[in-house]
């Protein structure tokens, strides 16, 4: 096939792709996994491909021997310190190529943690929608905003979830935090810019239909103008016969 070619099939068939995402509050997302994992469910399946290659077990270490973690408690899960659970978002978020991969030795923990943060940070609020699942109807607001499409149903705030349900200590809910530190960071940003979006896509929208409402307006206007013209040049024929 010519270059020529490719040109033309990617101008007839090409479409622009945009990257989405939601983000979730760090703690309930951190136990909604532990949920899930204790429920049997593994990642086994995931490469964690990384600059062209999967980590090794050395530089990825499993939690659990077995088929799975099945019954593993909350404690044990927090305990183990190569577990994915930690900082998930910002690790799926951030250019990993940046820190080596999965290779801890490239640099310090500190050094790692903060080049990750910033790149998820750069990689979200360069993306075209993301939204938080703490803020259902706001996030159907903006991406009906964003993308020119309308949902047929409300979206529904829905906090009864299985993570809810978790009774914790105020000393428990601090280690996750601190076990999840980027993303609480990630986080607190991701909400303070996504309220940002909302309330500038609020105000265009105003914006829009003040603009409507006066063209509205002005076309009542030039109409009624226009009959009024109509009305006094019907009359004037009139005059001009009698």
């Amino acid at each position: 096939m010519q270059m020529s070619e490719t040109y033309h099939l990617c101008f007839v068939h090409c479409r622009n792709f945009y990257y989405i995402t939601m983000l979730r509050d760090p703690v309930s997302r951190y136990l909604s996994e532990w949920k899930h994992v204790q429920r049997g469910a593994t990642w086994k399946t995931s490469l964690h491909m990384c600059d062209g290659r999967a980590p090794t077990q050395a530089e990825l270490p499993s939690c659990y021997s077995g088929d799975d973690w099945s019954g593993v408690t909350l404690g044990e899960f927090m305990a183990c310190p190569h577990n994915l659970a930690n900082n998930r978002q910002v690790r799926m978020l951030a250019d990993l190529s940046l820190v080596g991969c999965y290779n801890l030795s490239s640099m310090g923990e500190r050094e790692r943690g903060a080049i990750l943060l910033a790149s998820a940070m750069s990689n979200l609020k360069n993306m075209a929608f993301y939204g938080l699942t703490e803020f259902q109807r706001k996030t159907q607001y903006l991406f009906e905003r964003t993308f020119r499409l309308h949902f047929i149903a409300a979206f529904t705030q829905l906090n009864s979830t299985r993570a809810a349900g978790v009774e914790l200590r105020q000393d428990v809910r601090q280690c996750i935090e601190r076990l999840n530190f980027l993303d609480v960071q990630l986080y607190k940003f991701a909400k303070e810019l996504f309220l940002q979006r909302v309330q500038f896509a609020r105000q265009q929208e105003r914006q829009e239909r003040r603009w409507q409402h006066e063209q509205k307006d002005h076309q009542s206007k030039r109409q009624w103008e226009e009959n009024q013209s109509a009305t006094t040049e019907d009359y004037t024929s009139q005059v001009a016969r009698w």
